[in-house]
């Protein structure tokens, strides 16, 4: 995808971030923007640096993340197209990222620098309220996530996350939906350990439900993934 062509795309982009512009003001706002290509697994945004940017995704998805204090990488929220990166950038106060933003697959970036970005959601303050909509999102996502830690087994935790991906990132193909995703990063989503991965996914395969590739699982069935017991 070329410059002109993301410039193209990002007209067209369904985007929270830019819901309610008028013409004019989504125009600018888009103008105000330097275009950027991202290649898979490099990273956007690093946890603990100064929140100078905010990213709109326009094409390809990433995944926010987290590193301990031990170095351990915790895997959090898959982003697609038309999703944000670094919202702390709006912030009055000078902040940092609270995460860490990789890119999973090749894609077009929009960025604004903060001063500039902060200057337009000053003049248009429907910008502030679609970035208090996106941060709800994070909310409920995570209000979610701890509820099913505290309420759900193992296997309904995996299979609640691998349905939720295959909506949102899915590639329909003969026979299912495809979801570029590894087992670690499927238990790390899920919080449970690469070896119940394991087993929770050998034994979707055995009942026929799923099917795994290199780097892929194939979703044939995904109400049944909650049927099936290891």
């Amino acid at each position: 995808m070329t410059v002109s062509s993301t410039i193209s795309a990002a007209d067209h982009l369904e985007a929270r971030f830019l819901e309610g512009l008028t013409v004019s003001d989504r125009a600018a706002v888009l103008a105000a923007a330097s275009r950027r290509r991202v290649r898979a697994n490099s990273v956007v945004a690093h946890q603990g640096d100064p929140a100078d940017h905010l990213f709109l995704i326009v094409q390809g998805y990433a995944r926010h993340f987290y590193i301990t204090p031990d170095g351990k990488k915790i895997a959090l929220f898959w982003l697609r197209h038309g999703q944000i990166i670094g919202g702390s950038a709006l912030l009055l106060a000078p902040t940092e990222y609270l995460v860490g933003t990789e890119m999973l697959k090749d894609g077009h970036l929009l960025v604004w620098q903060r001063r500039g970005i902060r200057a337009l959601a000053a003049r248009i303050p429907r910008l502030v309220d679609n970035a208090l909509s996106v941060a709800t999102d994070y909310l409920a996502w995570y209000l979610a996530a701890h509820t099913s830690l505290v309420s759900q087994s193992a296997e309904q935790r995996v299979a609640h996350v691998l349905v939720t991906l295959a909506h949102s990132f899915g590639q329909k193909v003969s026979g299912g939906t495809c979801v570029e995703l590894t087992n670690e990063q499927l238990a790390n989503a899920a919080n449970v350990t690469p070896f119940t991965t394991s087993r929770i996914v050998s034994s979707w395969q055995r009942a026929g439900v799923v099917v795994k590739r290199r780097g892929q699982l194939v979703i044939r069935s995904p109400e049944r993934l909650f049927l099936v017991r290891p």
